[in-house]
């Protein structure tokens, strides 16, 4: 099947999960990469709060807030 027609037929909503190879898909920049960042205590104090009242994880929200303001 030509990419055009592979388009075409997804684009009409039809499931095209059959003619993909699952083995070999990958998800483009999403490579996890560690950064460290210094915060003042009263920052932590802040995010947990925040992170406790959404019931996540302190790096989830951190997370979280970066990915919001970056869109």
């Amino acid at each position: 099947m030509k990419a055009t027609e592979f388009d075409e037929r997804f684009d009409a909503g039809e499931d095209m999960s059959a003619h993909v190879d699952w083995t070999k898909a990958r998800r483009l920049n999403v490579e996890a990469k560690r950064v460290n960042v210094d915060f003042p205590a009263w920052v932590v104090t802040g995010l947990d709060r925040q992170a406790q009242k959404l019931g996540i994880t302190r790096q989830a929200l951190i997370k979280m807030w970066i990915a919001e303001r970056l869109q």
